[in-house]
């Protein structure tokens, strides 16, 4: 029994030798690929062919392939016989790009398929869990970014004389930054790897975020929170390219629809904080008179800890085996596949489940690295030409986007991706001021008008408010220790009088007369007083800088809203989650576009704030549906070394509608809400639309 017929043997190994489609791949044997790195020698030594036991080659008396089992060593005969095969084949170098081109495809064609095989044996299981709270603390970071600078701005704006051009600037800084960041850091994510870039770019969100808490001028904090925004902004296309590179067809759409959900505890964690630190205009300190940190800046601190938890988890986590494959790296990758299969079947009570692929299909490498030797160049040199390098192979990912293959489908999601930012941030930015529209009309509504009052040797040392004094008559009178807000006094005379230590806030002095008349310690600046005459007075150390002058009252209000609107996406979430497989991601894009589009409509009817309220919720419920499908379909349609670049450059375009929406719906507050709700949708019905024309991928495989 010891030896066997040879003709038999040969025959044997012949059958079986397409039985396994993880060890075999264009007729090489396992690992000995011409360039897969391993060493070989040149002259095989002679070995007897009967000198091979039944043992080694894994076969049983009938001669049957056991499956996953080793296969034993390749016989010498039949590794010439593949070199003979292979050697006519043209060097790379003298062959045509457009040959390496078309082999590469057909290469990533094989490998799509086989690893999505591979996903399915690695299971769903604690490895996907454990990445998807990681990624889901970036992603909340992303959340919380867009949402500090509105809950900040009312006090840092006073804290720092902020104009209204200067706030302005300051809102839509981080949306320029994110743009900047999403094309940068996403086209960089395909040539460094996901894990690197996410690094870096949470990196630089948690470094700038932190110190924009402590700057004290506007110029600073302005430059802080554009490259925070640049940081934070590549984080989105690299977490959804990175976890759906783990993910199987069948889990893909449930569990990245999930992840989304962080984005909406973003909003919700920000808003909680902002309730709950803001208003306590105590919690800080002050070093002399130059340097005050105050209790926003606390809440620009506290913000940070997402970034920053999700920053040092990131670190125990593995790079997408899935681009190393991409790069040729395949004993990396197959590690990696290795550790999540490990990690999943001891998770499940099987560690005796043993990962069965030997060998993993890698694309034709096409793409030269062009290096200085350190014998011929400086390190800036060499730096230099790597940056270079880097950056025009980012260039031309981008190109390829456009190229007719994905042209019509880059042009389709580009419309998609913009119509919906303009909407969704337009809205979400108008809710809120026109709610403090109908604030303003009705603190308006009650102001108080005295006409012709005549006070003399009285000291007022309490707070006057929203008032108007007309033809007033003030002699001898002290106003000590005293604030004003909203206050106005016009056509008044003030003589003999004293000012000290007082504070105000929206208080003017229109076409008065003031005679004789001292101001100490107050914030009474020039431009207070309004067409005035003032004869004898002195003005002695006015108060310094800006000043929170008071705690306004419908802070609560409007932190709630902002609370309100983010747990309302919360049914949108679960719903689309649901049925994400279900009923695809073109039929969720289409019909949640065209739901929050007759939502819109019903904004006719919001005259009051809760009215306002109520119809936030309605519309941010209903469109949340469409952004999750979007990120979904956005991070399958392309392939795997152009994922994270195509979905930088829409989320990119996704971000300038964004500054559009803000823009343009902002200047009709308080004008009409004809416009914003027409053009609102218009541009969700477009979309929605145009969405439906998009190609279905629930059923294909991450190519």
């Amino acid at each position: 029994d010891g030896y066997r017929n040879t003709n038999l043997y040969q025959g044997g190994r012949a059958g079986n030798q397409v039985s396994d489609d993880y060890r075999y791949q264009d007729g090489n044997y396992e690992g000995y690929a011409p360039n897969d790195g391993y060493y070989r020698g040149g002259d095989e030594p002679a070995h007897e062919e009967d000198a091979q036991s039944d043992v080694t080659e894994g076969h049983d008396e009938d001669d049957e392939v056991y499956e996953g089992e080793y296969q034993g060593i390749p016989h010498p005969d039949d590794i010439k016989e593949k070199q003979k095969q292979r050697a006519p084949a043209v060097d790379d170098e003298y062959r045509d790009r457009a040959d390496l081109m078309a082999e590469r495809m057909e290469d990533e064609e094989q490998l799509a398929h086989q690893y999505e095989n591979i996903i399915e044996e690695c299971g769903h299981g604690r490895f996907q869990w454990t990445l998807f709270f990681v990624l889901g603390l970036a992603l909340m970071a992303d959340g919380v970014e867009v949402f500090v600078v509105g809950f900040v701005l009312p006090s840092a704006e006073k804290d720092m004389c902020l104009s209204s051009s200067n706030k302005g600037m300051l809102g839509l800084i981080v949306y320029l930054g994110m743009m900047v960041g999403a094309v940068m850091l996403g086209g960089l994510a395909d040539k460094l790897g996901r894990k690197q870039c996410l690094i870096i770019s949470l990196a630089i969100n948690a470094a700038f975020a932190f110190l924009s808490s402590f700057v004290q001028g506007y110029g600073f904090f302005l430059f802080c929170r554009l490259i925070s925004g640049l940081g934070i902004g590549g984080s989105l296309p690299i977490v959804f390219a990175y976890f759906s590179e783990f993910l199987s067809r069948e889990k893909r759409g449930e569990h990245l629809s999930w992840l989304c959900m962080f984005w909406m505890i973003g909003g919700i964690f920000a808003s909680a904080m902002a309730w709950s630190i803001i208003p306590h205009y105590g919690w800080g300190f002050s070093m002399g008179t130059k340097y005050h940190f105050h209790s926003w800046r606390v809440f620009v601190l506290v913000c940070s800890l997402p970034c920053i938890a999700s920053l040092v988890a990131l670190k125990f986590m593995p790079e997408s085996p899935r681009f190393l494959l991409e790069i040729g790296k395949h004993d990396e990758a197959w590690m990696i596949l290795k550790q999540v299969h490990d990690t999943n079947m001891r998770a499940k009570g099987e560690p005796e489940r043993v990962f069965t692929v030997s060998y993993i299909k890698t694309p034709k490498q096409v793409d030269e690295f062009i290096e200085i030797q350190s014998s011929t160049g400086t390190w800036y040199q060499r730096w230099l030409v790597r940056i270079t390098t880097t950056f025009k192979q980012v260039w031309d990912n981008v190109l390829y986007c456009l190229t007719a293959q994905y042209r019509m489908n880059t042009l389709m999601l580009a419309v998609v991706w913009f119509t919906m930012a303009l909407s969704y941030y337009g809205l979400i930015v108008w809710f809120p001021d026109m709610i403090r529209y109908f604030q303003e009309e009705a603190y308006e509504s009650r102001v108080k008008i005295f006409d012709e009052e005549e006070v003399s040797h009285f000291t007022f040392n309490f707070t006057l408010e929203n008032q108007i004094h007309r033809n007033g008559e003030y002699r001898n009178d002290k106003f000590i220790g005293m604030k004003f807000k909203e206050v106005r006094f016009e056509d008044s005379l003030f003589e003999d009088c004293y000012f000290e230590d007082v504070t105000s806030s929206e208080t003017f002095f229109e076409n008065c007369t003031i005679i004789s008349t001292v101001f100490y310690n107050t914030d009474l600046y020039e431009h207070k007083f309004i067409n005035c005459r003032l004869i004898n007075s002195t003005f002695m150390k006015e108060k310094e800088g800006c000043h929170l002058d008071f705690e306004e009252d419908n802070d609560f209000l409007i932190y709630l809203v902002s609370f309100l609107g983010s747990l309302s996406v919360l049914p949108g979430n679960i719903i689309s989650a649901l049925l994400m497989d279900k009923i695809g991601r073109i039929k969720m894009i289409g019909g949640s576009m065209l739901i929050s589009a007759v939502c819109c409509f019903f904004l006719f009817f919001g005259n009051s704030e809760s009215a306002m309220i109520g119809w936030q919720c309605l519309f941010c419920g209903a469109s949340i549906a469409a952004w999750n499908a979007l990120d979904v379909i956005t991070a399958e349609l392309y392939p795997t070394d152009k994922r994270a670049t195509a979905f930088g450059i829409l989320n990119g375009l996704c971000k300038f509608g964004a500054i559009l929406g803000n823009s343009i719906f902002s200047s009709f507050v308080g004008i009409t809400k004809v416009v914003p709700i027409l053009l609102a949708s218009s541009a969700l019905v477009g979309g929605g639309l145009l969405a439906l024309r998009l190609p279905e991928t629930r059923d294909q495989v991450l190519m």
